[in-house]
């Protein structure tokens, strides 16, 4: 950590935990295993970012595509969704980190949901991380729910058309209390961006790694970082040296 710049760390740091499956897989166990190990590398981000001063952590926990898997990984993975919350939500407000979750939330099991707010409700009066589960969420479900509340206003005038812009629809956004992120890491060696913030990640930075998201330890994101610092962010202009 000594080797980065403190003062050009992201503010927003957003991770497509990939490979749990594959991780389970190679050692000859059902791919929930997979996701039962990966909540050490959870843990460890979330505690990495907090101690770098990072102000927001997106993780793709479950996509709105992730409900055509089949149904017996699904229960098990909500089981552990609220078995995760439950026994995390002590170390979250001990570390003064905050939970927050997007997505269709009224989707996941009733038990998932109250446990999932009672923690978001505990951690609220919390000033550090902010961590963003990003839960029956996608990226064109985001736009198409802004777009037709949008629409809706129009409709009973409380908009006109000319209003709409890029400020607005963000304002209708299921993420719009939180910073575009600037860097988005993806396990696993998938190079793609899966349907996750698709608006929000225009001039985002991306780092792929082949390590398996269970894998996923401190030094991978410190390499994520190094390799985020390295670049030049010139958000569609020129730099101002050449």
């Amino acid at each position: 950590m000594l080797s980065l710049d403190m003062t050009r760390v992201p503010k927003h740091i957003a991770i497509i935990m990939d490979g749990n499956g594959r991780w389970a897989k190679k050692r000859g166990f059902e791919r929930i295993f997979g996701h039962r190990n990966a909540l050490k590398a959870v843990r460890e981000t979330i505690e990495t970012c907090a101690r770098l001063q990072v102000e927001h952590l997106t993780l793709y926990a479950f996509s709105t595509e992730n409900w055509n898997r089949p149904k017996i990984e699904i229960d098990a993975l909500m089981e552990l969704l609220v078995s995760a919350i439950r026994k995390e939500t002590d170390s979250l407000k001990k570390n003064n980190i905050r939970l927050n979750a997007i997505g269709s939330i009224k989707d996941l099991p009733e038990k998932c949901v109250k446990e999932l707010q009672s923690s978001i409700q505990e951690t609220a009066q919390n000033t550090g991380l902010q961590v963003n589960l990003a839960l029956s969420y996608s990226g064109r479900w985001e736009i198409v729910e802004a777009v037709k509340a949008i629409a809706q206003d129009v409709q009973n005038e409380k908009l006109s058309p000319g209003d709409i812009n890029d400020v607005l629809l963000k304002s209708y956004m299921n993420t719009s209390s939180i910073p575009d992120p600037e860097l988005v890491i993806r396990t696993s060696g998938e190079m793609r961006v899966s349907n996750f913030l698709l608006w929000q990640i225009a001039y985002a930075e991306f780092f792929f790694t082949d390590v398996l998201w269970p894998d996923f330890r401190k030094e991978t994101l410190i390499e994520a970082l190094k390799s985020y610092q390295e670049r030049d962010r010139r958000f569609g202009g020129l730099n101002a040296k050449k």
